[in-house]
């Protein structure tokens, strides 16, 4: 297997976009290396098979999604009440939003994940470090709320942004999502 990190990166970076543009079924070595514009065959010097691309995939996705340290720090510092968790919770969903061909990659990692016991192993490993830090951090910066509200906001959260990203249209009518989050903040934290 071919060592270069770079290469590597920018690989995975292709087959997320492969992923959220064709789906899972359209993930093949040949479709990366053309959206890599790399020659024919580069990736599968870099991937033992399709199952190793998705796990590696699935693992990269949130080197994608990370935020810069120091926007997180500032998105956590500030006052702890409602209003400040509110923006916060704006603020990751403006990212996921901003990050829409990712987030649509994740989606359909998912949506694999479901028929291949690795790359859920993957994705449920990361995704629950995810969930854990973020209860940490929350538990740290005195916001209010617990663990509990943590996790209904994460859902809820996701829940909005997956409207928002397939189909939103569904939400054509009702209130502005900086408005639902404020909203879901207030009554699902005390």
């Amino acid at each position: 297997m071919a060592k270069n990190p770079r290469r590597r990166a920018e690989l995975l970076d292709a087959a997320l976009r492969v992923l959220a543009g064709q789906g899972a079924r359209g993930l093949t070595f040949r479709a990366v290396d053309a959206e890599a514009g790399v020659p024919a065959g580069t990736a599968s010097n870099y991937f033992a098979g399709r199952d190793d691309l998705l796990n590696q995939a699935g693992g990269h996705i949130y080197v994608r999604l990370a935020p810069d340290p120091e926007q997180a720090a500032e998105a956590l510092s500030g006052a702890s009440t409602k209003e400040h968790l509110a923006d916060l919770m704006r603020w990751i969903a403006g990212r996921m939003a901003e990050n829409r061909t990712v987030y649509l990659a994740l989606l359909e990692l998912r949506l694999e994940a479901t028929r291949r016991p690795e790359l859920r192993a993957t994705l449920t490993e990361r995704i629950r470090e995810d969930l854990e830090a973020n209860a940490a951090g929350h538990a740290a910066s005195g916001m209010p709320g617990g663990r509990t509200e943590v996790v209904l906001l994460y859902l809820a959260v996701n829940g909005l942004v997956v409207e928002l990203l397939t189909l939103p249209g569904v939400l054509d009518g009702e209130r502005a999502p900086d408005e639902l989050i404020g909203m879901m903040v207030d009554r699902l934290v005390p």
